[in-house]
């Protein structure tokens, strides 16, 4: 029979594991930018899960098999960041577009709105992330255990309490936009785990968009380039 302590523990435990968050229904479909026997490219709703999640089952993937059943998502979006998502059809698609996200063949390229004027016209962010246990699904900046993270950035547009940014992610990690601009003190307007409240009510929904995508055809090996412009 488990003491206080050990149901406590699992009861963290699960908790930690777990999110209860569930966002309202997106109704916005998928809108498929081109396709072959190999890959998919595709524009993704905000407000629409990657994958499926623990309680919400919505995603591009399921919505995705009905008409393409063997495909595979290969990187994701967060629930909120609109934009270009690239998933694969074959077996070879798959193992090549994987070894292109390893190997960061891959050119991802965001725009932001986010609080603030931003003073140099570009400029990186360097901070190491690690996933936080007892905040899932928040990262932190560590810089003793974290990951290697970098964004490069250059600004768009400047008003007078935000700035509009181009945003390259050279590494992958978890929320790493979200979380370096909000580290640097410039949090994208409408972000909801790493802004202040009054930023995150600036806007309806988080300002985040994919805004361009650049790889490799997997069988053909053309480079391909794909362009969607934010609606924000």
């Amino acid at each position: 029979m488990l003491n206080f302590w050990e149901h406590y523990t699992l009861f963290r435990n699960l908790v930690n594991d777990y999110t209860f968050h569930i966002p309202p229904p997106c109704h916005e479909e998928i809108e498929v930018l081109f396709a072959d026997t190999d890959l998919l490219v595709i524009h993704k709703p905000a407000g629409l899960l990657s994958v499926p999640g623990r309680i919400v089952k919505d995603c591009v993937l399921n919505r995705l098999q009905a008409e393409y059943p063997d495909v595979v998502i290969v990187h994701r979006l967060d629930l909120d960041t609109s934009g270009l998502l690239v998933l694969s059809l074959s077996a070879a698609a798959t193992s090549d577009l994987n070894r292109q996200f390893r190997e960061r063949k891959v050119r991802k390229t965001y725009v932001a709105v986010v609080d603030g004027v931003v003073i140099d016209d570009s400029g990186e962010i360097e901070l190491p992330i690690r996933g936080d246990p007892d905040n899932r699904p928040r990262q932190v900046v560590d810089e003793k255990n974290g990951k290697q993270a970098l964004t490069h950035y250059k600004v768009i547009e400047r008003q007078d309490d935000c700035s509009r940014l181009h945003l390259t992610p050279v590494t992958g990690r978890s929320h790493q936009l979200r979380i370096h601009l909000a580290e640097v003190g410039h949090p994208i307007l409408g972000c909801d785990l790493y802004a202040p409240k009054e930023v995150l009510q600036r806007a309806d929904r988080l300002l985040l968009h994919a805004t361009s995508l650049e790889f490799f055809h997997p069988v053909s090996k053309d480079g391909l380039t794909f362009n969607s412009q934010p609606c924000f």
